[in-house]
């Protein structure tokens, strides 16, 4: 005999249950959402330092525009964009198939 018999249905369910989870919190981990938005804060917050401490001779460069300054900012209010749409509407779990299947026992 195998030591396979042993398991029942339910062992394997909840062992695929489990595993789902697993796959589940990974999508929320590498959402896209995620990375693009971490991403534009953090050149974002580079940029703006760059823009705040530019000298006259590049904002003079630029006719008069501080464009570090505001393509940081920019950067900035984009990735608080995307990390706060993570944040309000999170993937939603996928519907639990063995929730309905343990129901019917």
């Amino acid at each position: 005999m195998s030591d396979h018999s042993e398991y029942s249905e339910r062992d394997v369910l909840r062992e695929v249950s489990a595993l789902e989870g697993k796959s589940a919190t990974a999508a929320r981990l590498f959402d896209i959402r995620r990375i693009i938005g971490g991403l534009f804060v953090i050149y974002g917050v580079i940029v703006t330092i760059a823009g705040l401490t530019d000298d006259d001779a590049a904002i003079d460069k630029a006719e008069g525009v501080n464009i570090n300054l505001w393509t940081g900012l920019g950067m900035l209010l984009l990735g608080l964009f995307f990390l706060t749409w993570l944040k309000l509407r999170p993937i939603a779990p996928p519907p639990d198939a063995t929730a309905g299947d343990e129901a019917k026992d």
